[in-house]
């Protein structure tokens, strides 16, 4: 069987595939990049109508990164999978404290979720950061609330929580507000490699080096 064994060729084939797909939104250069390392990532044209980028967020993200602005997520997966060699380049690092000691103790005592407990105890670090969550609804509705009833200012927000509960209401209500700029997907769809596509393309339009 002959097939393409060379990663930068199966890549740019898939880049050619989903083209077609993105015809019509009325993308800029920049947001097709994005779109597109989404889909290929999720292996579903599906996404297409479904991402959501504010006018403002993938300049805002690549001001952030530039200034060496660190990313906060709410799973390990997300953190995983964020290419720290290229972040660590512009300065930053990546952040999750969901299974640190004490937040599953401050998450029982206030009797919300670990993920909730963690972007509360990042607090005002995440000022002029990257948010990307990946995984929990509510990790995202409490970024939203600090936002709201704390004066948090993320630089970006990449909220792309995945399922069947809170996830669609979640990125709703991330897309109804007014202050941040953000990345999410519409509906149920979603999760960790969704979120980290998002990060890692923003990395890849400032500096496409493979590092």
């Amino acid at each position: 069987m002959d097939y393409i064994k060379q990663p930068i060729e199966i890549e740019n084939r898939s880049m050619e595939i989903i083209a077609p797909h993105l015809q019509g939104l009325g993308l800029d250069e920049a947001a097709t990049k994005v779109f597109s390392r989404i889909i290929h990532a999720s292996g579903d044209v599906g996404y297409a109508p479904l991402i959501h980028i504010h006018p403002r967020a993938i300049a805002a993200a690549q001001k952030a990164l530039q200034a060496g602005c660190d990313i906060y997520t709410d799973v390990e997966m997300v953190r995983t999978g964020i290419n720290k060699r290229k972040l660590a380049q512009f300065g930053g690092s990546v952040y999750c404290q969901v299974a640190e000691p004490g937040i599953a103790e401050a998450a029982k005592a206030a009797d919300i979720t670990r993920s909730m407990a963690a972007m509360r105890a990042f607090g005002h670090r995440m000022d002029g950061q990257i948010i990307a969550i990946g995984n929990a609804p509510t990790a995202l509705f409490e970024v939203l609330r600090l936002v709201g009833e704390e004066n948090l200012c993320p630089a970006c927000i990449i909220g792309i929580p995945v399922g069947f509960v809170g996830a669609a209401d979640s990125k709703k209500a991330l897309a109804e507000q007014q202050t941040i700029p953000y990345i999410t997907v519409e509906g149920t769809k979603g999760g960790s490699p969704i979120a980290v596509a998002a990060v890692n393309a923003i990395m890849y339009l400032l500096d496409n080096s493979r590092s």
